[in-house]
């Protein structure tokens, strides 16, 4: 079928069940970001590849609800599928229940898959459609019609030794039930990956770029189980994880144990990670704490080894990345290079390190005008060969069985305008004003933003995406819960926490620009007026200085600037053969001001 067809069956499915809208999320059923080939649904249904979306269909009209960095592929994407592009004015906020509310009649019946939308969005769902009587109802109307559909992943996972993890699962589960004590609840159910990939320290590869696996967690005051297919597992692993008190129970079975909470059970469970269908499951005679999963702050705060580690992820990528961009301005103009063969070829270099287990995402490569789309990732039909004049940007990560990577430079190519030069000196002026931001214990992401954008702003310019992200160890490049963005989340920015900084500049039809370094939290001493953070950043790799316009910079941004880059240079040049250190010596001479 095409996607016209499958629209069409889709609403024959609605007709039949007196459905009058019909909702598709972009998530599993552990409401992840990034999902496994069974669950790519909109991609089935829509053509959109997307990792974020919601699809909405009501008899008259189908729609894709997504945000600033998805306008211009999904217009492409959904042409002639019968879908149309809707917007978001609000990065991450569900604003088609608003338009249901307005498009829907009294009394009409909205369907969803209750095992792929999150508690959060599907009560907002239900009370905002309450005044005019709508109800919710659960419908899967993508299974009878995926007749080809992939089958669930069956790849084997590993468990982590606890030296490259810094905690046992029996400390980490002590943690946790010591946050579950405080909020007086005598059970936690857990369903996001990352959230149980740390805690029980286990990697695997249900997911790609994200080293999870499928899998739910009921955790006890005496007692904890992990749901799971045994057979990813080894019996040496099954052991370990009895020893430290988990019990492995059959993935498939996590909703026969939740029918049989009692009225005796409190249970602690984040309604933004949890699928509808969990809360549904649970016996209305249990009572539910809804909070954010304790493993959520406890995996954000890095421990002192995965912080050393992560160190140690950043020489080794910094190392893939000098000799990715000394081929590429080497081989420019000799050879042909494509969009498409710069990213194979930076993942080439970072093959060639101990430890590398995979890209951390599908690598942003774009040159031109494809840099002004925030997740561009080519394809056989855009892609584009690189010339000696205008801005290439990379966007891509790693994988190291010790770290997790996650970097953007954008450089020249050759000739640029005074208007590439121009946005690349402000894109870095915003990078440097977060990168050098002291703040006082207890600001959040949103505070830092606006010190990021300042330089932006002062030049009525902005950016449709957040400045930054949490990112996991050997885990999820995208983590919670704190990240740098115009929301309010209800999160500081604390020690130990390791977060992206990437401001950018998007020009439709001409470049784009965004600079990415990954920084750790610090102390920064304190004062009279209370303790104050501030930043380390330990990605590493030099940025470049040639197309900057050094009077839109001050001198403490030229100091700031030379002194990263010195200090990209003295890390990396002893894992440098010499001519390679030379060549990076170059790129790292001080800038003049």
């Amino acid at each position: 079928m095409n996607f016209k067809e499958k629209l069409a069956a889709i609403r024959s499915l609605m007709s039949e069940q007196d459905i009058n809208a019909y909702i598709i999320p972009s998530s599993d059923s552990h409401i992840s970001e990034y999902v496994p080939e069974y669950y790519k649904i909109l991609a089935f249904a829509s053509g959109f590849t997307g990792s974020a979306g919601t699809l909405v269909i009501t008899r008259e009209f189908a729609g894709l609800w997504a945000d600033f960095r998805y306008f211009v592929q999904a217009e492409e994407q959904l042409k002639d599928s019968g879908y149309e592009l809707v917007k978001l004015k609000v990065q991450h906020t569900p604003e088609y229940i608003q338009w249901l509310y307005q498009e829907l009649p009294e009394n009409a019946k909205v369907g969803f898959d209750f095992s792929l939308l999150s508690m959060q969005i599907a009560y907002q769902l239900r009370t905002e459609l309450s005044y005019k009587n709508i109800s919710i109802n659960d419908c899967d109307f993508i299974s009878p019609i995926w007749v080809d559909r992939p089958a669930l992943p069956a790849q084997k996972a590993t468990l982590l030794e606890e030296i490259a993890c810094g905690l046992s699962v029996a400390e980490k589960l002590k943690h946790v039930r010591s946050a579950m004590k405080a909020s007086k609840c005598n059970l936690h159910f857990i369903s996001s990956l990352d959230d149980i990939a740390w805690l029980f320290n286990i990697r695997g590869n249900d997911v790609n770029f994200n080293p999870v696996v499928l899998s739910y967690a009921m955790i006890g005051t005496e007692s904890c189980a992990l749901f799971i297919d045994k057979e990813k597992l080894s019996e040496n692993s099954i052991s370990s994880l009895h020893i430290q008190g988990v019990q492995v129970e059959p993935y498939e079975e996590v909703y026969g144990q939740i029918n049989q909470l009692t009225s005796d059970s409190t249970v602690l469970i984040d309604d933004k990670r949890n699928a509808y269908k969990i809360l549904t499951s649970i016996s209305t005679s249990a009572r539910i704490i809804k909070e954010t999963n304790p493993s959520t702050l406890l995996k954000a705060i890095k421990n002192r080894t995965e912080i050393e580690n992560m160190q140690q992820a950043m020489i080794k990528d910094g190392v893939a990345l000098t000799r990715f961009f000394k081929w590429l301005y080497e081989t420019l103009g000799k050879e042909e290079i494509t969009e498409i063969t710069a990213s194979e070829k930076v993942k080439y270099f970072r093959e060639q390190n101990e430890g590398f287990a995979g890209v951390s995402f599908a690598s942003i490569a774009g040159y031109q005008a494809h840099a002004a789309l925030p997740h561009y990732c080519p394809t056989p039909q855009t892609d584009l060969a690189l010339e000696q004049r205008g801005l290439f940007l990379l966007d891509s990560g790693g994988q190291y069985y010790y770290g997790t990577t996650d970097i953007t430079r954008t450089v020249s190519l050759g000739e640029n305008t005074l208007e590439e030069k121009r946005d690349y000196t402000l894109v870095l002026a915003a990078l440097i004003s977060g990168s050098d931001a002291s703040f006082p214990k207890g600001t959040r992401g949103y505070q830092i933003d606006a010190i990021c954008r300042k330089p932006l702003w002062e030049n009525k310019i902005n950016y449709g995406h957040g400045t930054g992200h949490g990112v996991g160890y050997f885990l999820n490049v995208h983590e919670g819960p704190q990240n740098i963005g115009p929301a309010n989340a209800p999160f500081a920015v604390e020690e130990g926490m390791i977060t992206s900084i990437e401001p950018g500049i998007y020009r439709p039809g001409k470049h784009g620009v965004r600079i990415e370094n990954l920084v750790l939290t610090v102390a920064d001493g304190s004062s009279e007026f209370g303790e104050f953070l501030k930043f380390e950043t330990i990605t590493l790799c030099y940025i470049d200085t040639s197309l900057i316009l050094t009077d839109l910079l001050d001198e403490q941004q030229i100091k700031w600037l030379n002194d990263y880059n010195e200090f990209v240079y003295l890390k990396l040049q002893p894992y440098l053969e010499p001519e390679e250190a030379e060549w990076l010596k170059e790129k790292c001479e001080k800038l003049e001001a």
